[in-house]
């Protein structure tokens, strides 16, 4: 019985690591709806309790202040990769965590131990509770949130690329020029990289698919594929 449940296909755990703009989002939700799997955006929970601390008047930069509110938001993930959604104290989050605000604070916001310890307490009980197995995409899954995660897929792409996928993604005011856009996916790269807590880093056991020569149509199929062959193995 163990053995079954232990090789059953649709469970499987999946940790996508990487920094901005290397596809990650697109190609976790995408992958966990041809496998039938759930699917979690670790990052769209930082950047959750971020718009909470700004939009409480809490100081991004003060980590003390930080820490001592981390406890207090309430954050909901749903995990259906067709329509993931996000609340914040019961309201829908989804489109405020996504503006530039948000963005140019995350970082400092997720530097803050009690708020990835918090956020990381969250994210296994997620996990957890996927009965069909589930692909998490962050920063930090692989090396500290499912270290025994069954496939773990680290993506990178050059600055350059990823600087002008992201700046597809932005419209109307959002949208910086492409330098601009390639600084910030840079600056972020080195406060992700040099915290101290749970930084971004390959996790020693990842895969790792550069996307910057991929479509993302054929990166899904690479994930997949390296999926299924650990399903099989």
């Amino acid at each position: 019985m163990e053995t079954a449940a232990r090789t059953a296909p649709a469970a499987v755990i999946v940790g996508i690591d990487g920094p901005s703009g290397t596809g990650k989002s697109s190609t976790s939700k995408a992958v966990a709806a041809k496998l039938g799997l759930r699917y979690l955006d670790t990052g769209a929970q930082y950047r959750a309790i971020t718009w909470w601390m700004l939009s409480n008047g809490i100081d991004v930069n003060d980590a003390q202040a930080v820490a001592d509110a981390a406890g207090k938001p309430e954050i909901v993930s749903g995990t259906d990769p067709s329509a993931p959604a996000i609340t914040v104290d019961g309201a829908d989050a989804s489109g405020p965590i996504r503006t530039q605000q948000v963005t140019a604070a995350v970082s400092a916001v997720s530097a803050v131990p009690e708020v990835r310890t918090r956020m990381t307490e969250l994210q296994r009980a997620i996990a957890a509770e996927a009965p069909h197995g589930i692909v998490v995409e962050g920063r930090d899954i692989g090396t500290t949130v499912l270290p025994d995660a069954d496939v773990k897929i680290f993506l990178t792409a050059s600055a350059e690329a990823r600087a002008a996928r992201r700046n597809g993604e932005l419209k109307g005011k959002e949208a910086a020029d492409l330098a601009a856009t390639q600084a910030a996916l840079v600056k972020r790269d080195a406060a992700d990289s040099g915290r101290k807590t749970s930084p971004l880093a390959k996790a020693d056991d990842a895969i790792e698919v550069d996307t910057t020569e991929l479509t993302l149509d054929q990166v899904i199929e690479c994930v997949v594929t390296l999926i299924e062959e650990k399903r099989s193995a």
